[in-house]
């Protein structure tokens, strides 16, 4: 089955400034996300293992380049994708599954906590807004986060929207108390 990259996204933020107060270490958030045609158009299809099986080396590939447009080590990330608008949310899901999310990890220097994602169908230009969360501990608070992807001319009907997203540290001004970046442990991705 042919999953070809019609083309690439890759969205830069950088947060100095919040509440009125200057960051010592800036925010910044990196989402890229590849657009494919849908092999999957044109009616069900029970079976969806080969974009699952492909997904392997697409998330070591998109995940290094993520890496290399934050410039700096991970420590929050997040996936999903969008489907066009005749494809299945499903058909979305298949390609950020536990293999993807694997190679996505190895790709951003290892991660203990699960991936949050977030999956929908929706027309060219829709935004997806990616969950962010700590990547070796979901019970860091100020990891709690979020990016949008505006994928402009994308997905069209026929096509699917790939995405991750990486952040360099937490919130602006976090103060609701809990784990700290700085205490994890890092063993069984939650602490």
């Amino acid at each position: 089955m042919d999953f070809t990259i019609r083309g690439w996204r890759t969205q830069v933020t950088e947060e100095r400034i919040a509440e009125g107060i200057t960051a010592d270490v800036p925010l910044r958030k990196v989402v890229v996300a590849a657009v494919l045609e849908n092999p999957y158009i044109g009616g069900y299809a029970e079976d969806l293992s080969a974009a699952v099986e492909w997904s392997v080396g697409f998330g070591t590939r998109i995940g290094a380049m993520a890496c290399d447009a934050l410039g700096e080590p991970v420590q929050a990330y997040g996936k999903g994708g969008i489907a066009g608008v005749d494809g299945a949310q499903e058909h979305a899901v298949a390609f950020v599954t536990t293999p993807f999310g694997n190679a996505f990890r190895d790709a951003v220097g290892g991660g203990a906590a699960w991936i949050s994602s977030a999956s929908i169908v929706g027309a060219a230009g829709t935004p997806l807004t990616l969950p962010l969360a700590h990547k070796d501990a979901l019970y860091v608070r100020d990891n709690y986060d979020a990016v949008t992807l505006y994928p402009g001319d994308a997905p069209r009907p026929d096509e699917l929207v790939i995405a991750v997203a990486v952040a360099n540290r937490g919130r602006l001004n976090s103060r609701l108390g809990g784990l700290s970046a700085a205490d994890v442990v890092g063993d069984d991705g939650l602490r």
